[in-house]
């Protein structure tokens, strides 16, 4: 079985060790940058391996014979890692928890996630390096572009598309049909309820425009 290497040691990275496990996949250990002393020493009681920096990974490593996944939770970063990794030859993996459940037609893009409790229904598409936490709720029809966040409890209503490096904050809802563009960001609990622009923020419920941020 092809092993697979985790690319972050912070929670989420730590959260994909889990649904590795659960899918007794091989965890060929994990990549960080900045790597912290508490960080260090959970991995350490998990017993897995860490192995350098990016750099030191791609230096050290040949693409055969591992996949990685990226446990960072901006999608921005998750984006820049994923192209330097891509072009290194490096092939994505894709991991989903068994106490998940699935409708037909569901397509998960490379480097998806999706944890415990997550309910994908019919006819869903996600792009690259997407991350779907416990308990999160997807509904028909929807599209998840690359590197989207949907944190734990969130629930996407029906035929609902949300952009390029989107976070969905913890318990958020996303009415069905709406449109959320990229480089959003949706707080925690706040309910969607109509078109949300590019590089904006909402909170609340009904959610409100927070604040908005200029195009690069």
């Amino acid at each position: 079985m092809t092993g697979v290497v985790v690319i972050g040691a912070g929670g989420f990275g730590r959260e994909i060790l889990d649904v590795l496990r659960d899918q007794g996949r091989v965890i060929h250990g994990v990549v960080d940058d900045a790597l912290t002393a508490a960080n260090a020493q959970r991995l350490q009681s998990q017993g897995v391996r860490y192995l350098g920096s990016t750099e030191r990974f791609l230096r050290d490593h040949e693409p055969a014979g591992v996949e990685y996944l990226i446990g960072i939770g901006d999608g921005a970063v998750r984006q820049r890692i994923d192209h330097r990794l891509t072009r290194a030859g490096h092939v994505a993996g894709r991991v989903s928890h068994s106490a998940a459940s699935w409708g037909f037609g569901v397509d998960l893009g490379p480097g998806a996630v999706v944890c415990a409790g997550v309910r994908l229904t019919t006819n869903i598409s996600t792009g690259r390096h997407v991350h779907l936490n416990v308990n999160a709720t997807i509904g028909h029809d929807v599209r998840l572009d690359d590197y989207v966040s949907v944190n734990p409890g969130a629930a996407v209503s029906g035929s609902v598309a949300i952009g390029e490096r989107t976070l969905v904050g913890a318990n958020a809802f996303i009415l069905q049909g709406i449109r959320i563009g990229e480089d959003s960001i949706v707080g925690a609990s706040a309910s969607v309820l109509r078109k949300v622009a590019s590089r904006t923020t909402v909170v609340g419920n009904p959610a409100r425009v927070l604040a908005r941020r200029e195009a690069p």
